[in-house]
């Protein structure tokens, strides 16, 4: 948002694909701060998170391919949200794309946002994994102290 606000880059179709996984993602988190201790929520935080952040990771990936023009793909202008989530018309400011996706508009390090996007959500996809080892370790330090 604040590339968006703050330095008057267009978000495109992707990037608003993109935000909606980021976004899933802090839902992800939500849910898991509900109730830590009820297994079920944290499986279903679980569950969001890995969602959002594959889902992230393939977006991101579509748009690289694009950026660089080794994908035969294109973007639509407009998002295609199901009837009953139509976000870019609930809330325009947040959702509604403006850009194309193979405009570069922004670089740091030599990387463009969509690269950038790969580097954060394969990170997302790294400390999920981290932290359902720990879930896994956690469980058999527990049993191996307290029994079964």
């Amino acid at each position: 948002m604040g590339f968006q606000y703050l330095m008057n880059l267009q978000p495109c179709v992707l990037c608003i694909y993109e935000r909606l996984a980021v976004s899933g993602i802090a839902l992800a988190g939500l849910i898991g701060m509900i109730s830590p201790q009820r297994g079920a929520l944290r499986a279903l935080g679980y569950l969001v998170w890995a969602v959002s952040a594959g889902w992230g990771l393939s977006l991101a990936m579509e748009h690289v391919g694009i950026q660089l023009g080794t994908s035969v793909l294109t973007c639509d202008f407009f998002a295609n949200f199901p009837a009953w989530l139509k976000l870019d018309q609930w809330f325009p400011a947040v959702f509604a794309p403006t850009g194309y996706c193979d405009d570069i508009q922004w670089q740091f390090l030599g990387l463009t946002m969509p690269q950038w996007m790969l580097i954060v959500y394969s990170g997302y996809l790294l400390l999920l994994g981290l932290a359902l080892v720990g879930e896994v370790m956690g469980r058999r330090m527990i049993g191996a102290t307290f029994g079964p």
